[in-house]
């Protein structure tokens, strides 16, 4: 609770909070999830109940630290950025892209921490796609709101891998429901934050931020911005799929844990269970009460400076009628159909019909294939940039420091020296025969050259 209140405070004040211009660039979009998954997920060690509060807050941290602390400097930038198309244009495809790629990764994911965490890196795209569509309040709001129901449901992951000893794979969980009944409802309501249902918080902040970009690609005829409305439209599918495709393999179906640890289920202490619950009623509430504020009132006027000419918060300003009338014209929208439509297709291929997933798993082995290797990211990184930086290097080594300065340079001078010592070292002799015959030669030579001269 205190991680997600430290998070609404450092990055929803205005102005006077952002001054830390270090932060910029700490993370970019698509290669968030290398570093994300080598610190969280390293050798599977975080797995006691510190190791899971430790990660969601870390997680937390670093996404808000890093990556959302850049988004909010993005922000304060607007007045700059709003001079160049071009950069809006680019932010709003990386946020595209990040938004509706990341959350295909969640699809194939098995273990429970993953699935929030890719869960969290397409999140931050739709953020990103806001920033480029000049909604930087809506981007914001999407932030706060997005740090309690994610610190939610990364510390419900933590209480199920407790009650669950250590294990983290969905497959071998199923119908923890009774057995964990905090866990259970509060991770509903961080799920249901997080596709967009409605009135709670994920809802009004993702649904005002989806609408935000069709505007602006009303308004601006922007293809970037087509693009982005599109890919968070599709996006909204992907999330609610992967959300409850984990939500119903670890809290309904028939339980598929060994024995021993079936006998052991129960609920997590109180020091789980109380944060869970106070996470989970700002999870619900807080989208309802600061809506208005913070993308309709006064809240970010001395703080964001935006084109008024492409600024869709103005032209949804004049249609504002309050956060209940939102629901009603939300239900007119692709969005929260979509959102419906994702869950009742992981109520079908995974509790109803699971041999659906089996099937399309054999039938798209080499999609599957793409997926489950992440894009082959890390072959980028590690074989491609890394592992060609490692081989410039060796071959620098070889050539410059080998051949040329070891050996030209260092072992090459004293090779010299030592060459021209073995020469001059035959003329010492020792014999005074020798150095006569030497005097006579030279002497002669020096007469005849005084001759010639004359």
């Amino acid at each position: 609770m205190g991680i997600a209140l430290m998070n609404v405070y450092a990055f929803a004040l205005p102005a006077q909070a952002y001054h830390n211009p270090s932060a910029y660039g700490l993370e970019s979009e698509l290669d968030g999830w290398v570093w994300l998954f080598s610190f969280l997920f390293i050798e599977d060690k975080f797995r006691t109940l510190f190791a899971m509060l430790f990660g969601a807050g870390c997680l937390i941290l670093f996404e808000r630290g890093s990556t959302n602390l850049w988004r909010s400097h993005l922000a304060r930038m607007a007045p700059l950025v709003e001079l160049s198309t071009t950069a809006l244009s680019f932010e709003s495809e990386i946020g595209a892209v990040t938004a509706f790629f990341m959350g295909l990764l969640g699809v194939i994911q098995n273990d429970i921490k993953r699935v929030v965490a890719y869960s969290t890196l397409s999140q931050l795209g739709y953020m990103t796609v806001a920033l480029g569509a000049s909604a930087y309040a809506a981007g914001v709001f999407h932030l706060m709101t997005h740090a309690f129901f994610k610190a939610l449901l990364f510390l419900a992951a933590g209480s199920v891998i407790i009650a669950m000893h250590h294990e983290q794979d969905i497959r071998k969980m199923g119908g923890l429901r009774k057995y964990l009944p905090v866990t259970y409802w509060t991770s509903l309501i961080g799920s249901l934050a997080l596709i967009g249902f409605p009135f709670t918080s994920g809802f009004y902040s993702k649904d005002a931020l989806i609408e935000a970009v069709g505007e602006s690609a009303h308004l601006t005829h922007s293809v970037a911005a087509t693009i982005g409305y599109w890919s968070l439209v599709l996006g909204v599918f992907v999330t609610a799929l992967y959300s409850f495709r984990m939500f119903f393999l670890v809290f309904h179906g028939s339980p598929r844990m060994d024995d021993h640890t079936l006998e052991h289920l129960k609920e997590s202490p109180l020091v789980v269970t109380v944060p869970l619950i106070l996470l989970a009623i700002p999870s619900l509430v807080v989208g309802y009460l600061t809506i208005q504020l913070m993308l309709f009132g006064y809240y970010f006027d001395t703080s964001i400076t935006v084109n008024a000419a492409t600024n869709p918060l103005l032209v949804m300003g004049d249609e504002w009628h309050g956060p209940t009338a939102f629901v009603l014209h939300a239900l007119q929208g692709p969005a929260i159909w979509l959102s419906f439509a994702g869950v009742a297709t992981a109520w079908y291929i995974w509790l109803k019909n699971p041999s659906i997933a089996e099937n399309t798993k054999a039938k798209l082995q080499g999609v599957y294939k793409v997926l489950e290797n992440k894009y082959y990211a890390d072959d980028l990184w590690i074989k491609g940039f890394a592992g060609s930086g490692r081989k410039l290097g060796q071959s620098l080594w070889q050539i410059g420091d080998v051949r040329v300065i070891d050996g030209a340079i260092v072992n090459g001078s004293a090779s010299f020296v030592s060459f021209c010592s073995g020469v001059l070292r035959r003329l010492q002799s020792g014999y005074l025969y020798a150095y006569a015959f030497a005097m006579v030669v030279a002497l002669t030579g020096l007469l005849g050259w005084m001759l010639l001269r004359a």
